[in-house]
């Protein structure tokens, strides 16, 4: 008869003694059950086929493991060896007990005629309690065993050769945790072929001794927790709320028995951020093993939600420095009534670049100041700090910064610009951005000035600048997106309801606007889509009245800006005007390219870059932006906008458009390439410090110039700069000339040129033009008496049209005198055809 309890569907103890003759219900062993009778004296014994090396089993469901007793009855009625022994099975991961699997067994009989313990890994067999040898010696062996596994994983082996169940003694104990669950428990006999009904096995029982251990504990929300015990527990035990003691001090006001095992508590207030701890008096498990005292620790941390904590300033311009370190910071502050843990937090730029945050402790209300791990001691003084390992780099100009909580949940963003500080000498650096109002909802410019804090910012505390939003939204730009969409940009979040009427917006010439959507990102951004496409290259004004931003402000008065449709730009419309590669010490470079058609040109996503080994290499993207380079406009590309108008008084600044970096252009060489979105070259120049002027003493800080617009991207058409401005950034070069009309091969411009880097006719240009692809050139310029001046070049290969260069020099490196110099070409085929060309030239002068 078996008496048992259940806990779901696994047993927890059990209890057999085949007194009701049964061994296959109540519970169900199951195996090799034809091999097996409960005999006269209800006991389980072997009745299997008579043949040398059989084995038989039987096995039950069990789940108990540790914190466990099992006892039981055996008889081997002969000599046991090698052949001829019993296996109980205590534990096992599945039902095949002849086969492979995990678990623990007690091995009656072998070779050594002993009782040991043995693990079971897999297919192998490792004994770890060795039983004294000769202990089942006799021919009929009589004998109770048990085995008992504490809470701790100690195993102990007993002995009662008398079977009366009240002589136990120990054969060893051993320390073994491998194997900490079960499924299932069973006998394994193996016997020769005399042996087949020998095996007697009675009275076994599996009981729990042990008391309930915790095993997981687990936070359910910011006031419940979720206990785990290792195994069923009494109701009774668990819904005494004065059983339970949080920090010391807080009792929980509900609890639930979630599952047999489980217990969730609820509690009137949030966890503290951090470690907290739980002391529980009493447990009882089902059998009325009682654990006392037990205790659990566990972390928490609430999840920030947006809005509850903001970026309020940030410090991306360190120069020229006012009181604040040189060290760039953003500032956030929390909003809340919570404490947050900012480990793996993170911030992140305009870039892929993100850095994560260590464990701190943001508390209610607190202003914390976020910098480089490196800076963190600059700013103590100022207030707390997170320094952090990597930190992105902020924009002088212009940038985004990211605030994500751990969970990946963006919580601030703002993307700012240096007209945010809305004072001109403020934004050249020093001084940092505030958000005026912390609790406002809206974002963008107009929810930012410049600090007023004498020091230049104030890091920590609370903002030097304080008010409300009253400013109306700023109408900043319309690109198209296609020839029947356009894209508003305003510089603050909208009422995105106000906003969607189609009575705000009118586009002349005329152009009906049938349907308007606020885009959901940033509230910013509104698309018209129109009833006919706009046509390329003209210039439409639209016009904007009555927007509301996200705090109520609405423009009353029109707002205008132009728009264009461009046209696809082809290979060589835009082309690379003027290169400093060398700039002074302190300098930057700089690449202006040229717009030389009557088109409009969106250079948004093109990009500089140079060669590595021949490969287009370093790309940087010049706008992610719409940016429309207007017909024969310049653009200046450069990683510094105010070092260069420092170091050229006489640029263009309304040309200039900074980058955050420009590829690495070589001072002695390298080369420039202009890529357009697909990246194919727009256009590309090789450049060497060899073009320079010869008589150019230093030629640091002085550009080279494009000579002839139109003329071809090779050294030839590129000079120094006029030593005088040293570089043209933004306007017309100091070098420029005018492509002279080719009537015949070889045409000379200017007539007459001073090689005086005056910026006025310096060089004199050789335009080919019908030679022949594959010819040889040589280019010899003689003076007036006949006598060889300077060899310009030696059997150079020519194509349909070249440019060549004579900057006024001699074979000597010294200038020309004053005068007339003959050219003197001569051309050779690839049939062995001579061609002679000459041209008379005037080299002038200062008298």
């Amino acid at each position: 008869m078996l008496q048992f309890a259940l806990c779901g569907t696994a047993s927890a103890q059990l209890q057999e003694t085949f007194t009701d003759g049964d061994f296959t219900q109540n519970p169900a062993w199951t195996g090799d059950a034809g091999s097996f009778q409960v005999n006269a004296a209800k006991q389980l014994q072997s009745k299997g086929p008579a043949v040398t090396g059989t084995t038989l089993q039987l096995m039950t469901p069990n789940t108990l493991a540790v914190g466990v007793q099992w006892e039981f009855y055996a008889q081997l009625a002969f000599a046991t060896s090698s052949g001829n022994y019993a296996e109980v099975h205590l534990t096992s991961d599945n039902q095949d007990l002849k086969g492979a699997h995990q678990g623990y067994f007690v091995r009656i009989g072998g070779t050594e005629d002993e009782v040991s313990l043995y693990r079971k890994d897999g297919g192998t067999a490792v004994r770890i309690i060795n039983g004294p040898d000769k202990t089942v010696a006799t021919s009929n062996n009589v004998l109770r065993v048990r085995v008992t596994r504490t809470e701790t994983n100690l195993w102990n082996l007993e002995l009662d050769m008398g079977a009366t169940g009240q002589n136990y003694v120990s054969q060893g104990t051993v320390q073994d945790a491998r194997y900490p669950t079960s499924a299932f428990t069973g006998v394994r006999f193996t016997y020769s072929q005399a042996n087949a009904q020998k095996f007697y096995f009675d009275d076994y029982s599996i009981k729990d001794i042990g008391v309930p251990a915790l095993l997981e504990t687990k936070v359910a929300g910011p006031r419940s927790l979720e206990i785990k015990f290792s195994e069923p527990i009494t109701a009774a035990s668990v819904q005494n709320l004065q059983n339970y003691l949080l920090n010391g001090a807080v009792l929980p006001n509900a609890v639930e028995l979630v599952d047999p095992s489980t217990i969730r508590l609820a509690f009137s207030s949030d966890f503290t951020t951090g470690s907290n701890r739980l002391q529980m008096a009493e447990i009882t498990d089902l059998q009325g093993n009682t654990a006392r005292n037990l205790q659990t620790t566990f972390d928490y941390s609430p999840i920030a939600q947006p809005g509850e904590v903001r970026i309020t300033e940030i410090y991306p311009d360190l120069n020229p420095l006012q009181d604040l370190p040189a060290a760039e910071f953003f500032e956030i502050h929390n909003l809340s009534d919570k404490t947050f843990n900012l480990q793996n937090w993170k911030y992140s730029d305009a870039t892929t670049n993100t850095a994560t945050f260590p464990t701190f402790l943001l508390k209610p209300g607190a202003y914390v100041i976020v910098t480089a791990a490196a800076d963190t001691a600059l700013y103590k003084p100022f207030g707390e700090v997170v320094g952090l390992p990597s930190f992105p780099s902020l924009n002088d100009t212009g940038d985004e910064v990211e605030l994500f909580n751990a969970q990946g949940q963006l919580l601030d963003k703002v993307i700012y610009t240096n007209a945010w500080y809305r004072d001109n000498q403020k934004k050249e650096g020093g001084w940092t951005l505030e958000l005026v109002d912390v609790n406002t909802t809206c974002t963008g410019a107009a929810a930012w000035k410049a600090s007023e804090d004498p020091r230049g910012g104030s890091p920590g505390k609370v903002n030097s600048v304080q008010g409300k939003d009253v400013t109306a939204p700023q109408f900043l730009q319309a690109t198209t997106t296609a020839p029947d969409k356009v894209l508003l940009r305003l510089d603050e979040p909208l009422d995105s309801l106000a906003a969607s009427s189609l009575s705000l917006y009118k586009i002349t010439p005329e152009v009906v606007v049938t349907q308007v959507r606020v885009l959901p990102a940033t509230f910013t951004e509104v698309e018209l889509t129109l009833q006919a496409p706009l046509r390329e290259n003209i210039r439409y004004a639209v016009t904007v009245q009555g927007m509301k931003d996200c705090a109520g402000n609405t423009n009353v008065t029109q707002q205008m800006v132009s728009l264009v449709l461009p046209s696809l730009a082809l290979k060589g419309d835009v082309i690379i005007n003027e290169i400093l590669f060398n700039p002074r010490t302190g300098g930057v470079d700089f690449v202006e390219l040229v717009n030389r058609t009557d088109k409009y040109l969106n250079l948004q996503n093109w990009q500089l870059a140079n060669r590595d080994k021949g490969e287009i290499a370093n790309a940087r993207t010049i706008s992610s932006q719409p940016f429309l380079l207007a017909p024969n406009a310049y653009l200046v590309l450069t990683s510094s906008a105010k070092i260069l108008l420092e170091h050229y008084p006489n640029a263009k600044t309304e040309t200039f458009l900074q980058m955050t970096s420009l590829p690495s252009f070589n001072d002695d060489a390298g080369n420039v390439v202009l890529l357009v979105p697909d990246k194919t070259v727009m256009d590309e120049v090789a450049y060497n410090a060899k073009q320079h002027f010869k008589l150019i003493r230093d030629p640091e800080g002085i550009s080279l110039e494009r000579i002839q617009l139109n003329g071809p991207s090779v050294a030839a058409n590129f000079h120094s700069a006029a030593t005088a401005v040293r570089a043209t950034p933004g306007y017309l070069n100091s070098q420029t000339q005018t492509t002279a009309t080719q009537n015949k091969k070889l045409t000379l411009t200017p007539k007459v040129f001073t090689p005086d880097g005056d910026g006025v006719e310096d060089v004199l240009l050789l335009q080919f033009n019908g030679v022949s692809s594959g010819s040889v050139a040589n280019v010899t310029v003689y003076d007036a008496s006949g006598r060889q001046v300077r060899k310009l070049v030696n059997n150079t290969l020519t194509g349909n049209e070249n440019l060549m260069q004579w900057d006024g020099l001699t074979d000597k490196g010294t200038k020309a005198a004053i005068g007339y110099y003959i050219l003197l070409v001569e051309l050779f085929s690839l049939n062995g055809e001579k061609e002679i060309l000459k041209e008379t030239t005037v080299v002038g002068g200062r008298f």
